[in-house]
């Protein structure tokens, strides 16, 4: 099947799970099962176009927007897993359609091919962390702003609908230090695999991107601790994530926009 005509059903489809799941918020429904439907159809065309455009080249492409479109294919597959047995479906009016601005940039916007040199399995092991934790931790933050407006609302006791649909506030903080947890976890074996099999990991086209994923692996690990020892939550627990997750984007985004998209250099 053409990769653009690909690439559009999936559009369509995130926009049409957003649609749905914004009416069933506005008309005060429980969850329908067509609007999962429609994600779980976007992320297997997404992934289809995905696994077409590394055909074409026979290896990942790792420019700024296909890397983009790349993560955002583990923000929704992440997601609706967890969706199967956690009430965190709601956060895909966030993830679906930035999954859908992405993958439209990619097309829109089709850029020179940058494959990976050396492909190996250890480089993959690190490419493919790397990109979990970021994913996780993405989920995390998303997670994060829906716990603060929900805490400020709850506080003016005039809660919206979207914060109705959403779980108890103690449990929108347990799945958030679950989701921290998990994207931690990832994040150390992408730090590891780095320092194990990169040999330039400080080279000065890496450094940035080393020393920011170092910072953020700090602030997530101490929020973990704080939580476990001291029982951090509520306001302490959304600047940390927020401050952790800023970090990994600048680390993960800021330099290759900078590189490729503003100097257009490789």
């Amino acid at each position: 099947m053409n990769t653009l005509i690909v690439g559009i059903i999936s559009v369509l489809s995130y926009t049409g799970a957003t649609a749905l799941m914004i009416k069933e918020l506005v008309a005060g429904r429980e969850k329908h099962r067509s609007s999962l439907f429609l994600a779980w159809l976007g992320v297997v065309f997404h992934s289809a176009y995905l696994w077409t455009i590394f055909q074409q080249h026979n290896d990942f492409n790792f420019s700024f927007f296909n890397a983009a479109a790349l993560v955002a294919v583990f923000l929704v597959l992440l997601l609706l897993f967890a969706a199967l047995d956690k009430p965190v479906e709601k956060l895909g009016i966030g993830i679906f359609p930035l999954a859908a601005v992405l993958l439209g940039l990619d097309m829109i916007f089709p850029e020179k091919t940058h494959p990976l040199a050396a492909h190996n399995w250890e480089m993959s092991t690190h490419i493919f962390t790397s990109i979990i934790a970021y994913s996780l931790l993405n989920i995390a933050a998303l997670q994060a702003i829906f716990l603060a407006i929900q805490d400020q609302q709850l506080r003016s006791h005039h809660p919206k609908r979207l914060m109705l649909a959403l779980p108890p506030l103690q449990a929108m903080e347990t799945l958030l230090f679950q989701m921290i947890a998990a994207g931690l976890f990832f994040l150390t074996a992408s730090l590891l695999s780095g320092f194990i099999f990169i040999d330039d990991l400080f080279a000065q086209h890496l450094v940035h991107k080393t020393v920011l994923s170092i910072f953020a692996w700090v602030i997530f690990s101490g929020l973990l601790i704080g939580r476990f020892r001291y029982g951090w939550r509520g306001g302490i627990a959304i600047q940390w994530t927020l401050i952790g997750f800023v970090l990994l984007l600048l680390a993960y985004f800021g330099t290759k926009l900078v590189l490729e998209l503003i100097l257009k250099k490789l």
